[in-house]
């Protein structure tokens, strides 16, 4: 029996609207720990540090987090509280910088404030507070219509390949590229998901594994280097990823590894499916070269899931956290707006 996966919060405002409450996803999966965030320093912390984390999800927290930072604005005039206001949006706009979902949020809820200039301090936040509430139920609306548009391109007991997590838990609710397959689940579609275990941050064995496994999904957990095997013994009929950023060519930035996944399903003949909402199309951004791709602590390959030191002190690293996938690459981009091929060079 499925249990109802809306059932985990991931980003919410608490009861007297004081705190971003957040699922520390950093526990996960041992257990269900969650945070209440009511600074600017303790949402930017959540966000670079991954307790919250998910594209989707990072453009809510950052929503409410701007919204609850400006309850305590102490402002007499309008120019008051917009000073302040722009710095906290400018700070925690620098925690991560490929999610486009971060500063667009951070931007919609700037633009309400400068469209009502004449209003009162308590007024403006109080609007901040609808804005806030807007954006959720707006992701959590599109998280659904792309299922069902992901949906129509699968077939039941299809095998179905997933890299990073882009489940409930990186949005509202059901999540984007796990959203045909919760929606599928609940019809009876019966699918087989092979979850990459994503290193070095493991989202898939920590996060996928955890929520498919806990919604009752048949669901398979994979080192990296096993999706090539997989493939090969015809287990996998499509692959579904999520995305942090759009180009308006059709590029794709994802979490590290994705664009591996793509050589590998292209060179099977097996179709690569990047699902997500329209909020991480960046249309000022022309190609995957433009993007700009965050580098992590050295600390995540060389120590930190082991006992002890896994790596010779001081040897040289690189840790990119997402890589990009070529439009070439990609069968078909999936929105709450409809299903897109960008084979031509293009997302419009």
């Amino acid at each position: 029996m499925m249990k109802n996966i809306t059932d985990l919060k991931t980003v919410r405002l608490s009861d007297d609207l004081n705190a971003v409450v957040i699922l520390d996803q950093t526990r996960l999966p041992a257990e269900e720990c969650y945070l209440e965030l009511s600074s600017a320093e303790e949402i930017w912390d959540a966000i670079y540090k991954l307790k919250v984390r998910g594209a989707p999800a990072i453009g809510v927290a950052a929503a409410y987090g701007i919204y609850v930072c400006s309850r305590l604005i102490q402002a007499g005039s309008f120019d008051e509280f917009y000073t302040e206001f722009h710095r906290i949006k400018n700070y925690l706009a620098g925690a991560r910088p490929t999610a486009v979902n971060l500063v667009a949020a951070l931007e919609r809820m700037e633009k309400v404030v400068l469209n009502n200039v004449s209003a009162t301090v308590p007024d403006l936040v109080e609007l901040l507070h609808g804005e806030a509430m807007a954006i959720r139920e707006e992701d959590a609306a599109a998280c659904r219509r792309i299922g069902e548009y992901g949906l129509s391109l699968l077939r039941p007991g299809m095998g179905i390949l997933t890299h990073c997590n882009a489940g409930h838990l990186a949005v509202s609710e059901y999540g984007t590229a796990l959203a045909p397959i919760y929606l599928g689940e609940e019809r009876g579609y019966g699918f087989k998901v092979f979850a990459d275990e994503t290193r070095p941050l493991l989202q898939g064995a920590r996060l996928t594994a955890y929520e498919l496994h806990r919604a009752g999904v048949d669901v398979t957990l994979i080192c990296d280097n096993m999706a090539s095997s997989v493939m090969q013994k015809g287990w996998v009929q499509a692959v579904l990823v999520g995305c942090d950023r759009i180009a308006a060519n059709g590029d794709v930035a994802n979490k590290i590894g994705t664009s591996g996944v793509a050589i590998l399903a292209r060179h099977y003949g097996i179709p690569f499916y990047v699902l997500g909402p329209t909020s991480t199309i960046d249309m000022q951004c022309p190609d995957g070269k433009s993007i700009v791709i965050e580098e992590r602590d050295p600390d995540e390959i060389t120590k930190m899931w082991y006992i002890h030191r896994m790596a010779p002190k001081d040897v040289k690293t690189f840790n990119p956290a997402f890589d990009v996938t070529p439009y070439e690459l990609i069968t078909a981009i999936i929105t709450e707006k409809g299903i897109f091929n960008p084979v031509d060079g293009g997302i419009e």
